[in-house]
């Protein structure tokens, strides 16, 4: 049993919780869902419903389960609570009821943002703010930007809370679940090995459908007590009077804190810290202190290995084979040593986990003896003579290994050997633990002089990005996995997201940058085969990649919302391949790595460069190119109205970045002209003929655009029907999978103009507007000045936000347009997987391509941060709410803190020997930026590309400020 919720008393605002029309009201169906779970809880609840007339089956249901509906001020409506304010809660959906609350002084004021008032609810007072009723987490506690700590317990957002205080290092990763439970459906441990996949047949619906997921490896977390001869923990033997967990994002520490008692009424305080050594890939720890109060007496504990465990995470795959271990064995080799090994059922990867447990404290001898259950767990029991108000320690070490790591003679003699020669315990594998991350919060650090939370949730998405893409990961044959290594979403698949995590990356761990780009080389065999046998040459990169590159789309998806399974034709999203080459190019620019570029780089960019050569047709009367049967990144529209799953012709995003793509191509061989370019040619057997075709490609793709001359998501576009937003966001509380939405409705979203996420916009995103605009000028397509303003504002108003990727898109594109705008969509952006807007998704992993997207937005929006053809280009658009962002970069080995305010942008490049001066250009201004030195431009008010910034007055090179 868990600890209750912090506060004794809920207040719900009808401002926040009521729904529908005057006279119709009723409650939303998370605010219902809300009240249920605080009244299982004990909690006392009251509704403020503001001088509304409401009646019906939901009222008299409300005052059947305890809660007091009544009139009045936000105070009043605590008093019914019959409790003392600070133990009050109040949700309130208006400013007004903000401040109401804020006067009353209760003890937690939330805002509800349901009509886009986020900044005048936190300026009324407001602690926390949420978009929705069912995303709120009242044990949430937001008070120190590096601390994430939840208070009490809630089962609802249990889930959510193990994905946001899972702990890795680019190796593996394991959730926050709490180490006395199980798979319980609301507990889930998980642990994940980067890059370790298996493939299961299963039986749907009379079809046999084969898929592959990211595994879940034993479980070294279980750890168990029990007082004497009582029930364990874990079956309700001891019950949690107070919890409380802490996240150290600074260290990458867990602590848990929980004050327990047992039937009989004796109490013992525990406190547990676990870590994923980020010095050690193999290595992990958790600590329990037990101190008993007021008693004396045996104190059982359970320590042990669960390889019984299951991929089943995700509701959606529940009709799916989930059992991915098999020939499972366990050996207890020293008294306090553990091993098991399991191996994966198909890809006969063989995981071996070994586990010392030691106890200190006891006040007499520990006794011990081996468990074992047929499912797969091994594990110590363990009986330790507890003594009043006497510390007993258990500490749990542990070491992963896998068959698939390099330099071992084998899995289980290398876990143990690994366990052997570490440190021991969390305190033996804490300081060169910290030491690590200290090294990678010197590097990744973006330090925001704003409002409150963004600092802490910037660095919740730094972490989290790096627990997932480690230096470690530069030593790894894995890609980018969607939702990180913290669930089971997406199967644990690779798909594009590395277009939003590899720029950051790129500018700070250039190393991992390139071993992810490697993933994606040694799989060009599969990509190449993958686009023969669509008759075609080149490589033909799959949409879900997995363990060895081939497509790995299931061909149907299951629609919770209709119980049916509908058809998934995402594998026709051919663009992935262009963000594979994009990818090449760009690390090439910012690293000048000519070697990597000559060995595999061009390969990539080439390859990718002739699969669209080949899909694209020539129209010889107007000389233009086009290509037909894909999907957009929009995801929305798989083919036209009536013609579901057939593809569209000319999407704008596509059609534009092959454009971009061939001149790469061709720049690439440029490039390498003397660098073994000959070779090359020979290698990849390069004609004189492809040349000049992508030559010609780079010069007439079609890009379609509407009659008032907005660019069209694709042909046709334009003549799709007008969706009513106003009904289904009445109708919905959530419309981001409006895909689901309407296949459960009878419909589809082929006929509307909508998006489920940004898809032309995409390309300022990618591209830039400068650059956007001159490969369309380059393509014939000059733009008039009002042209990219009305098509941004044009999919703004019809994209449901379906994919936490997309308002990271459109943050990052308002940036140049409307700061105001860009900083309320960059805040919106932050809070995806924080407060879990995406509908509950984020307990089956995070959102990996918008954490690192969002960090990136300080960079590459409000900085105006890119990589120029022979320059690191600056044209800063600072939001007034942003008074500094400063933060770190690595171009071309160059080491360089950036420093930003609204008035002046400072560049202090670390001393270097050996990387020669790189050149610098802010805002039209050029000057070149060597080791030691500094420079800093003022900025003027409106600062645009035709004005330029002017270097500061009594700045000298080789003085760096502070």
């Amino acid at each position: 049993m868990g600890a209750a919720p912090p506060y004794g008393g809920v207040v719900l605002d009808g401002d926040a919780v009521l729904v529908g029309a005057p006279g119709r009201e009723r409650l939303s169906a998370g605010a219902s869902d809300l009240v249920r779970r605080l009244r299982t809880s004990g909690v006392r609840v009251a509704l403020k419903v503001g001088g509304r007339h409401v009646d019906g089956p939901w009222v008299a249901e409300l005052v059947s389960l305890g809660v007091v509906v009544g009139d009045g001020a936000v105070a009043e409506a605590a008093e019914l609570t019959d409790l003392p304010p600070a133990q009050v809660a109040v949700l309130s959906g208006s400013a007004v009821g903000v401040r109401d609350a804020r006067s009353a002084a209760v003890g937690l004021v939330v805002g509800i943002d349901r009509n886009g008032q986020r900044a005048d609810l936190e300026a009324a007072g407001a602690d926390l703010v949420f978009d929705d009723v069912g995303e709120v987490d009242l044990g949430v506690m937001r008070t120190d930007p590096w601390v994430l700590a939840y208070e009490g317990f809630d089962p609802a957002h249990e889930g959510h809370r193990e994905a946001l205080t899972t702990l890795g290092n680019g190796y593996l990763g394991t959730r926050g679940a709490a180490p006395e439970r199980t798979a319980d459906g609301v507990h889930y441990p998980g642990c994940y090995l980067a890059g370790i996949y298996n493939r299961l047949t299963s039986q749907v619906q009379g079809r046999e459908v084969e898929d592959e997921h990211l595994v879940n490896a034993p479980n070294w977390l279980p750890l168990d007590l029990r007082i004497e001869d009582g029930p364990w923990w874990s079956e309700g033997g001891l019950s949690a009077r107070r919890e409380r967990r802490e996240l150290d994002l600074r260290t990458g520490v867990l602590t848990r804190r929980v004050t327990l008692a047992d039937q009989a009424g004796r109490r013992v305080d525990l406190t547990q810290r676990r870590l994923v050594s980020m010095a050690r890939p193999h290595m992990t720890a958790l600590e329990t202190t037990v101190v008993p109060r007021g008693w004396t007496g045996c104190l059982a504990v359970r320590s042990g290995i669960d390889a019984s465990v299951r991929n089943a995470g995700v509701a959606e795959f529940a009709q799916l084979s989930d059992r991915h271990l098999g020939h499972v064995t366990g050996r207890h080799l020293e008294p306090d040593v553990l091993l098991v090994e399991a191996v994966t059922t198909t890809s006969e990867v063989t995981i071996a986990t070994a586990a010392r447990t030691v106890v200190t404290g006891a006040a007499g001898p520990v006794r011990r003896r081996l468990e074992a259950l047929p499912e797969g767990y091994y594990g110590h029991r363990l009986d330790v003579l507890a003594a009043d108000e006497r510390p007993v320690l258990v500490d749990k070490t542990v070491a992963v290994v896998t068959s698939r790591d390099p330099a071992i003679a084998s899995p289980g003699l290398a876990a143990l050997d690994q366990l052997g020669r570490s440190p021991s315990g969390v305190a033996g594998l804490l300081d060169e633990h910290e030491q690590a991350w200290a090294r990678l919060w010197r590097s990744f650090h973006v330090d925001l002089a704003a409002g409150r939370d963004e600092q802490l949730v910037l660095n919740l998405h730094l972490f989290h990005l790096l627990q997932c893409t480690s230096p470690h990961t530069a030593e790894l044959d894995a890609g980018v996995t969607a939702r990180g290594l913290h669930g089971e979403g997406y199967r644990g698949h690779v798909f594009w997201d590395e277009l939003f995590v590899l720029p950051l990356l790129t500018l700070h761990l250039p190393a991992v940058a390139r071993a992810l780009l490697d993933y994606r080389w040694r799989r060009l065999g599969a990509a190449r085969q993958a686009a023969a046998g669509a008759g075609q040459v080149g490589a033909l990169f799959p949409w879900q990649s997995g363990s060895d590159g081939r497509e790995e789309t299931p061909a149907q998806l299951f629609n919770m919302k209709s119980g049916r399974w509908m058809p998934d034709n995402s594998r026709r999203q051919r663009h992935v391949g262009l963000a594979v080459a994009h990818n090449a190019w760009r690390y090439y620019q910012a690293t000048a790595d000519t070697a990597w570029l000559v060995e595999r780089g061009a390969e990539l960019i080439i390859e990718v460069t002739r699969l669209f050569a080949g899909l694209a047709s020539h129209d010889s009367t107007h000389d233009r190119f086009h290509i037909g049967d894909v999907m957009g990144p929009d995801e929305y529209h798989d083919g036209y109205p009536g013609a579901a799953g057939g593809g569209v012709r000319d999407n704008a995003y596509t059609n534009v970045l092959v454009a971009w793509v061939c001149r790469r191509a061709l720049d690439t061989l440029t490039v390498l002209s003397g660098h073994d370019c000959d070779d090359l040619r020979a290698r990849l057997q390069v004609e004189p003929e492809e040349e000049s075709r992508w030559e010609h490609m780079s010069r007439r793709m079609a890009v379609p655009f509407h009659a008032d001359g907005v660019i069209s998501q694709f042909a046709g576009y334009e003549e799709l029907e007008e969706l009513d937003w106003d009904r289904y966001r009445a109708t919905y509380d959530n419309i981001g999978r409006l895909d689901l939405i309407l296949e459960a409705e009878g419909d589809t979203t082929n006929r509307y103009k909508l998006a489920k996420q940004a898809d032309v916009l995409m390309l300022v995103y990618v591209l830039g507007a400068d650059e956007l605009q001159f490969q369309l000028g380059a393509l014939g397509y000059p733009l008039a000045p009002d042209v990219l303003g009305r098509t941004v504002d044009y999919y703004l108003l019809r994209t449901a936000h379906g994919s936490t990727l997309s308002r990271v898109v459109h943050a990052s594109v308002l940036a140049s347009i409307d700061p105001g705008r860009a900083w309320a969509t960059f805040r919106e952006a932050l809070v995806a997987d924080l407060d879990d807007t995406q509908g509950g998704t984020t307990k089956e992993g995070i959102h990996l391509g918008a954490m690192a997207g969002t960090a990136d937005i300080v960079g590459r929006a409000f900085a105006g941060l890119r990589i120029g053809p022979d320059a690191l280009v600056f044209e800063p658009r600072l939001p007034a709410e942003l008074r500094q962002a400063r933060f770190q970069i690595l171009f071309r080995g160059q080491r360089i803190d950036v420093t930003l305010d609204q008035a002046r942008l400072q560049l202090s490049a670390h001393p270097c020997a050996t990387a020669a001066p790189v050149n610098i250009q802010v805002a039209g201004t050029r000057t070149t930026l060597g080791g030691g030195e500094t420079l800093a431009f003022d900025l003027p008010a409106g600062l645009s590309a035709n004005a330029p910034a002017r270097p500061a007055a009594g700045v000298a090179r080789g003085t760096p400020e502070t």
